[in-house]
């Protein structure tokens, strides 16, 4: 019953790791403004490339998650 429980969780952090990036850049209105700017560069267009490496992360971690187990 005890790895039921994990399998859950992980389940469960896998689904959050898959979905963080789609929730993080659909929520245009929370970023889309110029202010902070970095290097002369827009918040709005900054905050998406911030997700490449960030999307890239999450994906590894849900991989990992997916075949540890095995």
């Amino acid at each position: 019953m005890a790895r039921r429980g994990g399998s859950r969780l992980r389940r469960v952090a896998i689904a959050a790791l898959l979905l963080a990036p789609a929730a993080g850049l659909l929520g245009v209105p929370l970023y889309a403004g110029a202010d902070p700017r970095l290097a002369g560069t827009p918040f709005f267009y900054w905050y998406q490339l911030a997700w490449v490496p960030g999307c890239c992360l999450c994906l590894l971690a849900a991989y990992v998650l997916t075949h540890r187990h095995r």
